[in-house]
């Protein structure tokens, strides 16, 4: 899902001599527009077609890309899956322990997409501290009354993908756990059978700390959420 911390970790990926993962390719919507084009764009990226610069065509271990879930692929899952299978694609799956911190970052994205705040660009991701302090000073109103109903969303189609794709070979990665376990790095580079590297990103993270701090109605937030299974995200350092 967006905001989930996917373009960070595959700048990680994309630190390995060996990998090309060629960004969100499904984001343009011709090339989702039905299950055909959907396995022709596909086709394209692991016959070594597709070009971008993140390709390292000549020396790849592990070639891929980005997909969001809303991107056509639970549209499409059937299929996706078995040309998943036919071809010996793995998955790994991203997700954010704490949905309310994805929210808010969605939501500050949004603004800035129209706000521009960094001198008139729009930037989802940045590489210094002083460009995400700006962006962190937007604190965005999260809208209370569908706020229960959007983390229960969010926790059925989490679920609904790891099940649409159970068959596939997989491996299930929180951000959170990258974060605070680099060790956790060492596991997807087994999982995707590369030699060991030390992966670095340039990417600076935009919203730290305390939740409390990043949006403008944390009292509304607070008491929409006590006493619920989802208040424990109130307390979340990530």
């Amino acid at each position: 899902m967006q905001r989930s911390g996917s373009g960070w970790f595959e700048t990680l990926l994309n630190n390995h001599t060996n990998v090309s993962s060629n960004g969100e390719i499904f984001s343009v919507a011709a090339r989702r527009s039905n299950v055909s084009t959907v396995l022709d764009t596909m086709d394209k990226v692991y016959n070594l077609d597709w070009f971008t610069s993140a390709s390292k065509n000549d020396c790849s271990a592990a070639v891929g890309f980005k997909w969001m879930l809303n991107q056509g692929l639970m549209k499409h899952h059937a299929e996706v899956a078995e040309y998943f299978n036919r071809n010996g694609v793995s998955a790994i799956f991203l997700f954010r322990r704490n949905p309310l911190r994805r929210m808010i970052s969605v939501l500050a994205n949004s603004y800035d997409s129209k706000a521009k705040l960094l001198n008139g660009t729009h930037k989802s991701h940045v590489h210094s501290p002083l460009e995400a302090k700006i962006l962190a000073n937007y604190k965005p109103t999260v809208p209370v009354k569908s706020l229960v109903q959007e983390l229960v969303q969010v926790e059925e189609d989490s679920a609904k993908a790891i099940s649409y794709f159970n068959s596939t070979r997989h491996i299930v990665l929180y951000y959170e756990d990258l974060i605070r376990d680099r060790t956790k790095l060492v596991d997807v580079q087994k999982f995707l059978k590369l030699p060991y590297r030390e992966l670095k990103s340039r990417q600076v993270k935009i919203h730290t700390g305390p939740l409390s701090h990043h949006v403008a109605n944390w009292d509304e937030i607070k008491k929409t959420l006590n006493g619920t299974s989802y208040e424990k995200f109130l307390h979340s350092s990530y």
